[in-house]
């Protein structure tokens, strides 16, 4: 008999996200604040413009709020957590640039008092993401 091959390749043992990342972003799915939770009923479904979205997606070492996949577009909800962690969210940030999205912040109280603004701010930030990648470079 040969040998046993082994069905989990390299890549998809690189991609893999840890059990306890999962675990927490399950958590946090399950625990929405009240902003957070509003805001997934505008992108839940496709409502926005048929835009795909996740919660609580994890990211590289990170677990995000909300992710648009297509768009590479990551729309963030901070509230008082937040306060005093500029400079951690900003490291956050340009890891998760490096790794090709766009982060779009957005406070509790853009969405508790204007949620169309925060849902046409979205649709602008998309809009700005296909129009950078459909530039044409000239010589």
């Amino acid at each position: 008999m040969g040998k046993a091959v082994n069905k989990t390749s390299s890549k998809q043992k690189q991609h893999r996200i840890p059990p306890v990342l999962r675990a927490r972003a399950a958590e946090m799915r399950n625990l929405p604040t009240q902003p957070e939770r509003i805001l997934w009923q505008l992108l839940r479904k496709s409502q926005l413009d048929s835009l795909k979205f996740r919660r609580q997606a994890v990211i590289g070492k990170y677990i995000v709020d909300f992710c648009c996949p297509a768009h590479k577009l990551i729309v963030e909800v901070d509230g008082e957590s937040h306060v005093g962690r500029a400079d951690t969210d900003e490291a956050r940030t340009r890891s998760l640039k490096k790794l090709g999205y766009r982060v779009m912040r957005v406070t509790n109280d853009d969405v508790l008092q204007d949620l169309e603004a925060v849902g046409n701010a979205i649709l602008q930030a998309v809009e700005s993401i296909d129009s950078e990648l459909t530039k044409i470079p000239t010589p």
